[in-house]
């Protein structure tokens, strides 16, 4: 009957047809705008057939349709709300005309249906899904909501209670949750799922299954009388503000329009959601979010170009049993890469190993591990002080001392233990990766591995590539880290590579707002309601200030015209006062266990009366808008010099490493994105207001020609 590039139509017997998604060349299938199109020319061929009992939804993939092809998003993304609205609903059109088919229709959801994929399969009278399945609506992680009739076909299929908890959370369902919220009417075993939607299909159109009624139950309100819709959805809303992400509404958008649109029909309220979407599709959040996953899929792309068909790590040393070398081991043992760790003190072993120990109790206490599994897991963690088995390794990670001289030194005698093929990995967070390997015999082999602590939980490793080291190294170093679980951005050789480099001129602004008369704590505020999850000194006392004053130290240095030592520094004075935080249970705050042991703070008279010290012009009261802006203009004018640099190869792995690295907050998608959204003329402008704070504020040439040109870092 129809054959395109997505979909296909077969006549099946008995007056049945099958109408199947099949993507070609594609290994899944989206709904693009073709094939949005040729479901429209399937549908009309549907209608104007006048032969057909009923219509078979199917897929020809392992899964059913993943959702909206979200690359499209940016061109949609340019227009006005209205426009964007407008485009909405008259793709929802197709929808409609396919509900309103005059037979039943049956889709037989074999894998994931997310999204436009779950939405579609609304459209039908009847689903039967998977044991195998998962449905879902996620697009409020992208900061949006069902725009294909979700937030309409959902409520009036499974209920509201049901719409507005799988629309707020996003969290996927398999089949039995499914089933029992009312979204699909039957499941089945994978084998049996073709003949039981034929089944289903067959009593539906022999008239011992009203579709009928299913259909026509989707065209009406909800049936609820005024009340207990104001009830229902009132209290669904504020439940939905408490949980929702600062700075990302879409969820509660979503609801409080479908409680309007639970009183009207389906027409209405189809109009009534392409409105809103047309409306949270212009807001921060959304843009951001879905540039954040589209730069997410660049980077496993560009991950994929390192590791090529190269080799992977089938042993693994690391050197230095802290903290990081530690959770190096733990991590990597923990993902089926055994490990030999060294240390020079038979103390730090136990401790690294006792440790790795805590952490697997955790995960068979929560149900992620078998207490025997955890057992073998922590056996291929092999303590030793000496090289022994070192001559197998592939890589050795080094998370020894930051201290240039001790790397050369251990590094220097370990080249004489390894083989000459294998890796040298230094985890180091200021040196650079050329002073490292300098010394050293096989330059080539050595490349940086520079994981976030703690190392089990944070997602990012910098890899660190220096001048002579060679494409094998960086490809084995990406290959390892993703095989860890994390996500690995090849940095090129610079003082603080990209992440801390950034995160230094930040703050240098912090401690520059204090010397200036700015109470620590308001500062934190307002950077914490600003979107970050903890402000500026909070964050240097959970880093330890003698350490971030360090490493503060060395980046700066490499960078002295624009990253000049802060006169009147407050780290510099809670150092040499022994406050360094939360390792210390003093620091900006001031640390007491609660009753699970994890630090509480708590606000501390003395590091307030430190501070004001050395505000020699006294206290003074700053805007949360002028914090903002003096915190976050050194961040974007430093991104902005990384990338011209060449440090990285896109603006893309800018973003996603801070993000990865620092916790920068999702709704911003970095320090980039979020100059795209301010405007590049307003960032220069706000560069020339703050110029008097010294050259960490100063645009460059490149953002002042963007900026001239009406040019952004995203196209």
């Amino acid at each position: 009957m129809f054959q395109g590039d997505s979909i296909r139509l077969n006549r099946l017997d008995e007056g049945f047809v099958e109408l199947c998604f099949d993507a070609r060349n594609e290994p899944i299938n989206k709904l693009d705008a073709r094939t949005v199109d040729e479901f429209r020319q399937a549908t009309e061929l549907l209608a104007q057939a006048g032969d057909v009992r009923g219509v078979l939804v199917t897929s020809g993939k392992d899964v059913f349709i993943v959702g909206a092809d979200i690359k499209e998003f940016g061109e949609m993304f340019k227009d006005s709300a209205e426009q964007i609205a407008s485009g909405v609903l008259v793709k929802n059109q197709i929808f409609v005309a396919f509900e309103d088919l005059p037979f039943p229709s049956v889709v037989a959801i074999n894998g994931f249906a997310l999204g436009g994929g779950l939405e579609l399969a609304l459209t039908a009278s009847h689903r039967v899904m998977s044991t195998a399945a998962q449905v879902g609506v996620p697009e409020v992680k992208l900061g949006l909501f069902p725009g294909f009739g979700g937030t309409v076909r959902l409520s009036r299929v499974a209920g509201a209670q049901t719409a507005l908890e799988w629309i707020a959370s996003g969290k996927p369902a398999k089949a039995p949750a499914a089933r029992a919220a009312g979204v699909v009417d039957e499941v089945a075993e994978p084998a049996a799922l073709r003949e039981e939607a034929l089944a289903l299909l067959r009593a539906a159109a022999d008239g011992q299954v009203d579709w009928k009624a299913a259909q026509a139950r989707k065209r009406n309100p909800l049936p609820l009388s005024d009340a207990e819709r104001q009830a229902l959805f009132a209290t669904a809303v504020e439940k939905i503000k408490a949980g929702s992400p600062p700075h990302q509404p879409a969820a509660v958008i979503a609801a409080e329009m479908m409680a309007e649109a639970a009183a009207v029909s389906r027409a209405q309220a189809l109009a009534l959601e392409a409105e809103a979407f047309g409306r949270v599709a212009k807001t921060q959040a959304a843009g951001a979010l879905v540039q954040v996953f589209l730069n997410d899929q660049l980077i496993k792309k560009a991950s994929r170009k390192h590791t090529g068909q190269g080799a992977s790590v089938r042993q693994l040393a690391v050197l230095g049993a802290g903290i990081m070398g530690g959770g190096i081991a733990y991590t990597a043992a923990l993902r089926g890469t055994p490990v030999l760790l060294k240390d020079i003190a038979s103390a730090q072993l136990d401790l690294g190993l006792n440790e790795a120990g805590k952490l697997l109790g955790r995960q068979v206490k929560n149900g992620r591990l078998t207490q025997d599994k955890a057992d073998a897991i922590l056996k291929s963690i092999k303590p030793q002080l000496d090289d022994r088995g070192f001559e197998s390794v592939d890589l050795v990670i080094e998370a020894v001392v930051e201290r240039l001289d001790i790397k050369q030194q251990v590094l220097g005698v370990l080249e004489g233990s390894i083989r000459n093929d294998a890796v040298i990995a230094s985890n180091t967070s200021s040196l650079r990766i050329d002073d490292i390997a300098r010394p050293l015999l096989r330059p080539e082999n050595v490349v940086g591995m520079h994981f976030f602590n703690p190392v089990p939980v944070m997602p990012l490793v910098e890899v660190i590539r220096g001048v002579k080291t060679s494409d094998a190294a960086v490809g084995l170093a990406v290959s390892q880290a993703l095989a860890m679980g994390k996500t690995p951005i090849v940095v090129k050789d610079c003082p603080g590579f990209l992440v801390n480099r950034i995160v230094t001129p930040y703050v240098n602004g912090f401690l520059q707002l204090l010397a200036d008369g700015a109470d620590f704590e308001e500062v934190d505020r307002a950077m914490e309601a600003f979107g970050w999850p903890m402000g500026p000194a909070y964050l240097q006392d959970v880093v330890g200030m003698d350490t971030g004053s360090h490493v503060g130290d060395v980046i700066s240095a490499g960078y002295p015209t624009r990253m000049k030592p802060v006169a009147r520094n407050a780290v510099k004075l809670m150092v040499s006062r022994k406050r360094y935080g939360q390792k210390t249970g003093e620091g900006f705050y001031r640390y007491a266990p609660d009753a699970g042991g994890k630090p509480r703070k708590t606000s501390s008279p003395e590091a307030h009366e430190l501070v004001r010290s050395l505000q020699t012009e006294g206290q003074r009261s700053f805007t949360p808008e002028e914090i903002v802006e003096r915190m976050m203009l050194p961040m974007i004018i430093e991104a902005a010099h990384a990338l011209e640099e060449g440090v990285v190869a896109s603006a893309a792995e800018v973003d996603m490493a801070l993000m990865l690295g620092l916790g920068l907050p999702a709704y911003l998608g970095g320090a980039l994105k979020y100059a795209d959204w301010l405007g590049l003329p307003k960032v220069v402008a706000l560069c020339d207001q703050h110029a008097s704070l010294g050259p960490a504020y100063h645009a460059t040439d490149r953002l002042r020609a963007m900026a001239a040109q009406g040019e952004r870092f995203y196209r």
